[in-house]
Protein backbone atom coordinates (compact mmCIF):
# COMPACT_ATOMS: atom_id res chain seq x y z
CA UNK A 1 0.00 0.00 0.00
CA UNK A 2 1.32 3.49 -0.79
CA UNK A 3 3.01 5.40 2.00
CA UNK A 4 0.83 8.03 3.71
CA UNK A 5 2.49 11.29 4.65
CA UNK A 6 1.01 11.62 8.14
CA UNK A 7 3.08 14.64 9.21
CA UNK A 8 1.92 16.65 6.21
CA UNK A 9 -1.70 16.49 7.32
CA UNK A 10 -0.89 17.01 11.00
CA UNK A 11 1.03 20.23 10.22
CA UNK A 12 -1.90 21.53 8.20
CA UNK A 13 -4.32 20.70 10.99
CA UNK A 14 -2.14 22.52 13.54
CA UNK A 15 -1.88 25.63 11.34
CA UNK A 16 -5.61 25.65 10.77
CA UNK A 17 -6.29 25.31 14.48
CA UNK A 18 -3.94 28.21 15.24
CA UNK A 19 -5.71 30.43 12.71
CA UNK A 20 -9.10 29.61 14.18
CA UNK A 21 -8.20 29.79 17.85
CA UNK A 22 -8.78 33.52 17.98
CA UNK A 23 -12.38 33.52 16.77
CA UNK A 24 -13.85 30.16 17.70
CA UNK A 25 -14.78 31.03 21.30
CA UNK A 26 -18.31 30.32 22.35
CA UNK A 27 -19.30 29.16 18.85
CA UNK A 28 -16.99 26.13 19.11
CA UNK A 29 -18.59 25.17 22.41
CA UNK A 30 -22.06 25.33 20.90
CA UNK A 31 -20.94 23.23 17.93
CA UNK A 32 -19.17 20.60 19.99
CA UNK A 33 -21.91 18.02 19.66
CA UNK A 34 -22.97 19.23 16.26
CA UNK A 35 -19.63 19.02 14.51
CA UNK A 36 -17.37 16.08 15.14
CA UNK A 37 -13.73 16.77 15.91
CA UNK A 38 -14.32 20.51 16.36
CA UNK A 39 -14.23 21.22 12.62
CA UNK A 40 -17.18 23.59 12.69
CA UNK A 41 -19.03 21.76 9.88
CA UNK A 42 -22.24 20.13 11.16
CA UNK A 43 -22.49 16.35 11.06
CA UNK A 44 -25.68 16.58 8.99
CA UNK A 45 -23.86 18.58 6.34
CA UNK A 46 -21.04 16.02 6.22
CA UNK A 47 -23.50 13.15 5.94
CA UNK A 48 -25.26 14.88 3.05
CA UNK A 49 -21.97 15.67 1.29
CA UNK A 50 -20.61 12.12 1.47
CA UNK A 51 -23.94 10.54 0.57
CA UNK A 52 -24.50 12.74 -2.48
CA UNK A 53 -20.93 12.41 -3.71
CA UNK A 54 -20.94 8.61 -3.38
CA UNK A 55 -24.26 8.39 -5.29
CA UNK A 56 -23.10 10.72 -8.06
CA UNK A 57 -19.70 9.05 -8.45
CA UNK A 58 -21.34 5.64 -8.48
CA UNK A 59 -23.60 6.86 -11.27
CA UNK A 60 -20.51 7.62 -13.36
CA UNK A 61 -20.38 11.40 -12.91
CA UNK A 62 -16.88 12.83 -12.47
CA UNK A 63 -15.83 14.56 -9.24
CA UNK A 64 -15.94 18.11 -10.68
CA UNK A 65 -19.47 17.73 -12.03
CA UNK A 66 -20.54 16.06 -8.81
CA UNK A 67 -19.28 19.03 -6.85
CA UNK A 68 -21.13 21.36 -9.22
CA UNK A 69 -24.38 19.62 -8.31
CA UNK A 70 -23.59 19.52 -4.57
CA UNK A 71 -22.59 23.20 -4.51
CA UNK A 72 -25.70 24.30 -6.38
CA UNK A 73 -27.83 22.60 -3.72
CA UNK A 74 -26.38 24.69 -0.87
CA UNK A 75 -28.70 27.29 0.61
CA UNK A 76 -26.19 29.02 2.91
CA UNK A 77 -23.59 31.27 1.33
CA UNK A 78 -20.75 30.06 3.60
CA UNK A 79 -21.41 26.42 2.66
CA UNK A 80 -21.53 27.29 -1.04
CA UNK A 81 -18.23 29.18 -0.68
CA UNK A 82 -16.61 26.23 1.15
CA UNK A 83 -17.60 23.68 -1.51
CA UNK A 84 -16.64 26.05 -4.32
CA UNK A 85 -13.17 26.43 -2.77
CA UNK A 86 -12.80 22.64 -2.49
CA UNK A 87 -13.92 22.24 -6.08
CA UNK A 88 -11.37 24.81 -7.31
CA UNK A 89 -8.59 22.98 -5.47
CA UNK A 90 -9.62 19.68 -7.09
CA UNK A 91 -9.80 21.28 -10.54
CA UNK A 92 -6.37 22.83 -9.87
CA UNK A 93 -4.85 19.38 -9.51
CA UNK A 94 -5.22 18.61 -5.80
CA UNK A 95 -6.67 15.32 -4.67
CA UNK A 96 -10.03 15.31 -2.92
CA UNK A 97 -8.42 14.54 0.45
CA UNK A 98 -5.88 17.36 -0.04
CA UNK A 99 -8.67 19.80 -0.89
CA UNK A 100 -10.57 18.86 2.28
CA UNK A 101 -7.38 19.22 4.32
CA UNK A 102 -6.76 22.73 2.97
CA UNK A 103 -10.26 23.84 3.94
CA UNK A 104 -9.57 23.11 7.61
CA UNK A 105 -13.18 22.03 8.13
CA UNK A 106 -12.69 18.26 8.14
CA UNK A 107 -11.08 15.99 10.71
CA UNK A 108 -7.88 14.02 10.20
CA UNK A 109 -9.58 10.65 10.17
CA UNK A 110 -11.84 11.76 7.27
CA UNK A 111 -8.83 12.99 5.32
CA UNK A 112 -6.82 9.81 5.93
CA UNK A 113 -9.77 7.60 5.02
CA UNK A 114 -10.42 9.48 1.79
CA UNK A 115 -6.75 9.50 0.84
CA UNK A 116 -6.57 5.73 1.19
CA UNK A 117 -9.82 5.43 -0.76
CA UNK A 118 -8.25 7.44 -3.57
CA UNK A 119 -5.01 5.46 -3.56
CA UNK A 120 -6.76 2.07 -3.50
CA UNK A 121 -9.52 2.99 -5.95
CA UNK A 122 -12.23 2.59 -3.30
CA UNK A 123 -13.25 6.22 -2.88
CA UNK A 124 -16.95 5.45 -3.35
CA UNK A 125 -16.87 2.78 -0.63
CA UNK A 126 -15.10 5.14 1.78
CA UNK A 127 -17.62 7.90 1.05
CA UNK A 128 -20.47 5.49 1.78
CA UNK A 129 -18.85 4.44 5.04
CA UNK A 130 -18.40 8.07 6.11
CA UNK A 131 -22.00 8.87 5.22
CA UNK A 132 -23.21 5.83 7.16
CA UNK A 133 -21.05 6.77 10.14
CA UNK A 134 -22.47 10.28 10.40
CA UNK A 135 -25.99 9.05 9.70
CA UNK A 136 -25.80 6.61 12.62
CA UNK A 137 -24.25 9.24 14.87
CA UNK A 138 -27.00 11.76 14.09
CA UNK A 139 -29.70 9.13 14.53
CA UNK A 140 -28.29 8.09 17.90
CA UNK A 141 -28.09 11.68 19.14
CA UNK A 142 -31.63 12.45 17.98
CA UNK A 143 -33.06 9.42 19.75
CA UNK A 144 -31.31 10.32 23.00
CA UNK A 145 -32.47 13.94 22.78
CA UNK A 146 -36.00 12.87 21.86
CA UNK A 147 -36.19 10.49 24.81
CA UNK A 148 -35.00 13.10 27.31
CA UNK A 149 -36.73 16.22 25.97
CA UNK A 150 -40.17 15.65 27.51
CA UNK A 151 -38.89 14.73 31.01
CA UNK A 152 -36.62 17.79 30.97
CA UNK A 153 -39.51 20.05 29.98
CA UNK A 154 -41.72 18.57 32.70
CA UNK A 155 -38.93 18.94 35.25
CA UNK A 156 -38.25 22.55 34.30
CA UNK A 157 -41.97 23.33 34.48
CA UNK A 158 -42.20 21.65 37.87
CA UNK A 159 -39.34 23.63 39.36
CA UNK A 160 -40.77 26.78 37.79
CA UNK A 161 -44.13 26.18 39.44
CA UNK A 162 -42.51 25.48 42.81
CA UNK A 163 -40.32 28.57 42.50
CA UNK A 164 -43.36 30.74 41.62
CA UNK A 165 -45.33 29.50 44.64
CA UNK A 166 -42.44 29.93 47.09
CA UNK A 167 -41.37 33.29 45.71
CA UNK A 168 -44.74 34.98 45.14
CA UNK A 169 -47.68 33.00 46.56
CA UNK A 170 -46.27 32.06 49.98
CA UNK A 171 -45.16 35.65 50.86
CA UNK A 172 -48.74 36.84 50.20
CA UNK A 173 -50.09 34.35 52.71
CA UNK A 174 -47.26 35.22 55.10
CA UNK A 175 -48.35 38.87 55.16
CA UNK A 176 -51.91 37.83 55.91
CA UNK A 177 -50.81 35.59 58.79
CA UNK A 178 -48.72 38.42 60.29
CA UNK A 179 -51.80 40.66 60.47
CA UNK A 180 -53.80 38.03 62.33
CA UNK A 181 -50.92 37.13 64.66
CA UNK A 182 -50.94 33.95 66.72
CA UNK A 183 -48.88 30.80 66.59
CA UNK A 184 -48.60 29.23 63.11
CA UNK A 185 -48.33 25.47 62.56
CA UNK A 186 -44.80 24.08 62.28
CA UNK A 187 -45.14 23.15 58.59
CA UNK A 188 -46.40 26.68 57.77
CA UNK A 189 -43.47 28.31 59.59
CA UNK A 190 -41.00 26.11 57.71
CA UNK A 191 -42.57 26.90 54.34
CA UNK A 192 -42.49 30.66 55.04
CA UNK A 193 -38.88 30.37 56.23
CA UNK A 194 -37.96 28.54 53.01
CA UNK A 195 -39.69 31.25 50.97
CA UNK A 196 -37.78 34.00 52.84
CA UNK A 197 -34.51 32.11 52.36
CA UNK A 198 -35.16 31.79 48.63
CA UNK A 199 -35.80 35.52 48.38
CA UNK A 200 -32.57 36.38 50.19
CA UNK A 201 -30.31 34.01 48.24
CA UNK A 202 -31.89 34.41 44.80
CA UNK A 203 -29.63 37.18 43.50
CA UNK A 204 -26.39 35.82 45.04
CA UNK A 205 -27.36 32.39 43.73
CA UNK A 206 -27.77 33.69 40.19
CA UNK A 207 -24.35 35.39 40.32
CA UNK A 208 -22.80 32.24 41.81
CA UNK A 209 -24.21 30.07 39.02
CA UNK A 210 -23.02 32.51 36.36
CA UNK A 211 -19.58 32.65 37.98
CA UNK A 212 -19.33 28.86 38.08
CA UNK A 213 -20.44 28.68 34.45
CA UNK A 214 -17.70 31.12 33.42
CA UNK A 215 -15.06 29.23 35.42
CA UNK A 216 -16.13 25.88 33.99
CA UNK A 217 -16.08 27.31 30.47
CA UNK A 218 -12.53 28.63 30.94
CA UNK A 219 -11.09 25.45 32.47
CA UNK A 220 -13.17 22.93 30.49
CA UNK A 221 -10.14 21.86 28.43
CA UNK A 222 -7.76 21.54 31.38
CA UNK A 223 -6.70 17.95 32.00
CA UNK A 224 -7.45 17.99 35.74
CA UNK A 225 -10.96 19.37 35.18
CA UNK A 226 -11.72 16.84 32.46
CA UNK A 227 -10.46 14.00 34.64
CA UNK A 228 -12.52 15.07 37.66
CA UNK A 229 -15.72 15.89 35.73
CA UNK A 230 -15.72 12.67 33.72
CA UNK A 231 -14.90 10.67 36.86
CA UNK A 232 -17.91 12.16 38.65
CA UNK A 233 -20.16 11.59 35.64
CA UNK A 234 -19.20 7.93 35.31
CA UNK A 235 -19.98 7.34 38.99
CA UNK A 236 -23.52 8.71 38.70
CA UNK A 237 -26.19 6.00 38.79
CA UNK A 238 -28.08 5.44 35.53
CA UNK A 239 -26.46 8.46 33.82
CA UNK A 240 -22.88 7.14 34.13
CA UNK A 241 -23.42 3.88 32.21
CA UNK A 242 -25.36 5.70 29.48
CA UNK A 243 -22.58 8.26 28.96
CA UNK A 244 -19.97 5.49 28.98
CA UNK A 245 -21.79 3.48 26.30
CA UNK A 246 -22.36 6.56 24.12
CA UNK A 247 -18.64 7.28 23.91
CA UNK A 248 -17.68 3.60 23.62
CA UNK A 249 -20.06 3.31 20.65
CA UNK A 250 -18.40 6.33 19.04
CA UNK A 251 -14.95 4.87 19.67
CA UNK A 252 -15.92 1.49 18.19
CA UNK A 253 -17.55 3.13 15.17
CA UNK A 254 -14.44 5.23 14.59
CA UNK A 255 -12.13 2.19 14.85
CA UNK A 256 -14.35 0.19 12.51
CA UNK A 257 -14.33 2.94 9.90
CA UNK A 258 -10.57 3.47 10.10
CA UNK A 259 -9.76 -0.24 9.94
CA UNK A 260 -12.12 -0.69 6.98
CA UNK A 261 -10.21 2.15 5.30
CA UNK A 262 -7.10 -0.03 5.70
CA UNK A 263 -5.27 2.27 8.09
CA UNK A 264 -2.64 0.58 10.26
CA UNK A 265 -3.89 -0.28 13.74
CA UNK A 266 -1.56 2.17 15.46
CA UNK A 267 -2.68 5.03 13.22
CA UNK A 268 -6.32 4.08 13.78
CA UNK A 269 -5.79 4.22 17.55
CA UNK A 270 -4.07 7.61 17.29
CA UNK A 271 -6.84 9.11 15.17
CA UNK A 272 -9.56 7.66 17.42
CA UNK A 273 -7.86 9.26 20.40
CA UNK A 274 -7.86 12.62 18.62
CA UNK A 275 -11.47 12.47 17.49
CA UNK A 276 -13.34 11.04 20.50
CA UNK A 277 -12.97 14.05 22.81
CA UNK A 278 -13.66 12.07 25.99
CA UNK A 279 -10.92 12.08 28.62
CA UNK A 280 -11.06 8.46 29.95
CA UNK A 281 -10.80 7.05 26.43
CA UNK A 282 -8.19 9.58 25.32
CA UNK A 283 -5.99 8.90 28.35
CA UNK A 284 -6.29 5.14 28.00
CA UNK A 285 -5.54 5.14 24.26
CA UNK A 286 -2.25 6.94 24.86
CA UNK A 287 -1.07 3.97 26.93
CA UNK A 288 -2.77 1.44 24.62
CA UNK A 289 -0.93 2.90 21.64
CA UNK A 290 2.42 2.54 23.42
CA UNK A 291 1.66 -1.05 24.45
CA UNK A 292 0.59 -2.04 20.92
CA UNK A 293 3.76 -0.44 19.57
CA UNK A 294 5.73 -2.67 21.96
CA UNK A 295 4.03 -5.78 20.59
CA UNK A 296 1.09 -6.36 22.93
CA UNK A 297 -2.30 -7.33 21.45
CA UNK A 298 -4.95 -4.64 21.42
CA UNK A 299 -7.27 -6.43 23.85
CA UNK A 300 -4.44 -6.97 26.34
CA UNK A 301 -3.50 -3.28 26.17
CA UNK A 302 -7.11 -2.22 26.82
CA UNK A 303 -7.74 -4.65 29.69
CA UNK A 304 -6.26 -2.57 32.58
CA UNK A 305 -8.66 0.34 31.96
CA UNK A 306 -12.10 0.13 33.62
CA UNK A 307 -13.70 2.29 30.93
CA UNK A 308 -13.69 -0.78 28.66
CA UNK A 309 -16.12 -3.54 29.79
CA UNK A 310 -14.89 -7.14 29.94
CA UNK A 311 -17.35 -8.25 27.27
CA UNK A 312 -15.98 -5.64 24.87
CA UNK A 313 -12.42 -6.81 25.58
CA UNK A 314 -13.37 -10.42 24.83
CA UNK A 315 -15.05 -9.50 21.54
CA UNK A 316 -11.99 -7.50 20.45
CA UNK A 317 -9.83 -10.49 21.37
CA UNK A 318 -11.92 -12.71 19.09
CA UNK A 319 -11.68 -10.08 16.36
CA UNK A 320 -7.89 -10.05 16.60
CA UNK A 321 -7.66 -13.84 16.57
CA UNK A 322 -9.90 -14.12 13.51
CA UNK A 323 -8.45 -11.04 11.79
CA UNK A 324 -11.94 -9.44 11.72
CA UNK A 325 -11.48 -6.49 14.03
CA UNK A 326 -13.69 -4.18 11.96
CA UNK A 327 -16.56 -6.68 12.16
CA UNK A 328 -16.42 -6.97 15.94
CA UNK A 329 -15.94 -3.24 16.47
CA UNK A 330 -19.08 -2.74 14.40
CA UNK A 331 -21.01 -5.31 16.45
CA UNK A 332 -19.94 -3.73 19.73
CA UNK A 333 -20.92 -0.28 18.47
CA UNK A 334 -24.36 -1.51 17.35
CA UNK A 335 -24.90 -3.27 20.67
CA UNK A 336 -24.03 -0.17 22.71
CA UNK A 337 -26.19 2.06 20.52
CA UNK A 338 -29.16 -0.27 21.09
CA UNK A 339 -28.50 -0.31 24.84
CA UNK A 340 -28.30 3.49 24.98
CA UNK A 341 -31.55 3.86 23.06
CA UNK A 342 -33.31 1.33 25.32
CA UNK A 343 -31.99 2.86 28.55
CA UNK A 344 -32.79 6.43 27.55
CA UNK A 345 -36.32 5.48 26.51
CA UNK A 346 -36.76 3.54 29.76
CA UNK A 347 -35.34 6.44 31.75
CA UNK A 348 -37.72 8.81 29.98
CA UNK A 349 -40.80 6.70 30.67
CA UNK A 350 -39.74 6.24 34.31
CA UNK A 351 -38.93 9.88 34.96
CA UNK A 352 -42.22 11.28 33.67
CA UNK A 353 -44.53 9.82 36.38
CA UNK A 354 -41.91 10.35 39.09
CA UNK A 355 -41.58 14.05 38.22
CA UNK A 356 -45.37 14.46 38.16
CA UNK A 357 -45.71 12.73 41.54
CA UNK A 358 -42.90 14.88 42.96
CA UNK A 359 -44.55 18.06 41.67
CA UNK A 360 -47.90 17.01 43.12
CA UNK A 361 -46.41 16.23 46.52
CA UNK A 362 -44.46 19.48 46.79
CA UNK A 363 -47.26 21.71 45.53
CA UNK A 364 -49.75 19.86 47.74
CA UNK A 365 -47.47 20.32 50.74
CA UNK A 366 -47.19 24.06 50.08
CA UNK A 367 -50.96 24.43 49.64
CA UNK A 368 -51.70 22.50 52.83
CA UNK A 369 -49.15 24.51 54.80
CA UNK A 370 -50.77 27.76 53.64
CA UNK A 371 -54.37 26.75 54.22
CA UNK A 372 -53.84 24.96 57.54
CA UNK A 373 -53.73 28.24 59.56
CA UNK A 374 -56.89 29.39 57.77
CA UNK A 375 -58.67 26.21 58.83
CA UNK A 376 -57.51 26.76 62.41
CA UNK A 377 -58.76 30.35 62.33
CA UNK A 378 -62.16 29.29 60.97
CA UNK A 379 -62.45 26.70 63.75
CA UNK A 380 -61.63 29.40 66.31
CA UNK A 381 -64.54 31.53 65.15
CA UNK A 382 -67.07 28.72 65.63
Amino acid sequence: MPTIDIKRFEKKAVKTAEKKSGNEGFRSLLNREISFGGSGLPDKKKESLYLELSSLLEAGIDLKSSFDLVTADQEKEKDRLLFTTIQKDVVGGATFSDALSRSGRFSLYEIYSLQIGEETGKLIEVLKDLASYYQNKIKQRRKVISALTYPCIVMATSFGAIFFMLRFVVPMFGDIFKRFGGQLPWITRQTIALSNLMGSILLPGVFLILGLAVIIYRVRKETIFRRISTGITLRLPIVGPIVQKIYLARFCNAMRLLIVARLPLLRAITLSRQMIGYYPIEASLTKVEADVLNGLPLHTSMQPFPIYPDKMIQLIKVGEETNQLELFFGRVADQYIEEVEYKTSTLSSTMEPLIIVFLGLVVGLIVVSMYLPLFQMSNGFQ
